[in-house]
């Protein structure tokens, strides 16, 4: 037991390491980045769990955002916190076209990730969207129609995430009057 709160202890700070050495910051309230890895270990922490996933949770944008490779995460943290932090980063490029099109291959791989990965992937939509709905609600929605198209994608993570995730996209569309394409409001 010792060991895997060891791994969520050094996820933690090798997180904040990662992000601080790049001074990497909050878009919307300037706050020290990892506070949203912060936010979405704690929500992961809060449904049924395992320590990988935990440690995945602080470390699920270092791959994306920073210098950090997956070898590395792999050499660090083993094979299994490796594999989800693979899933939890997306694979689209710039040059894979528009947002729409990067979204939806990112959408696509993760629609294939394991249950695990799904559930850090939901307490991460939890935490933005609460961000982008309170400081941009211009950005919010096209935000919250790719995060409602990913949504079904999500099933197999935790149940009580999924819930809470699928409650704030359909208050956002409502507050959002956001209609599907070509037509009347959801």
């Amino acid at each position: 037991m010792t060991i895997d709160r060891d791994l969520i202890e050094w996820a933690r700070l090798f997180a904040t390491e990662a992000h601080g050495k790049i001074d990497q910051r909050r878009k919307y309230t300037g706050e020290p980045y990892i506070t949203h890895p912060e936010a979405v270990a704690a929500i992961v922490a809060s449904v049924p769990h395992t320590h990988e996933i935990v440690a995945a949770a602080w470390l699920h944008d270092t791959v994306e955002d920073t210098g950090v490779t997956i070898d590395q995460v792999r050499r660090e943290f083993g094979d299994v916190v490796a594999e989800l932090v693979g899933w939890l980063t997306d694979v689209s490029k710039p040059s894979d076209g528009n947002r729409a099109a990067r979204k939806a291959i990112d959408r696509e791989h993760s629609g294939r990730a394991p249950a695990d990965a799904k559930t850090v992937k939901l307490a991460d939509l939890i935490d933005n969207s609460r961000t982008i709905l309170q400081y941009d609600p211009g950005f919010a929605r096209t935000y919250i129609r790719e995060k409602r198209a990913l949504l079904p994608l999500l099933r197999e993570g935790d149940a009580t995430l999924w819930a809470r995730a699928d409650s704030i996209v359909q208050q956002a569309v409502l507050a959002l009057d956001i209609r599907p394409e070509g037509g009347k409001p959801r």
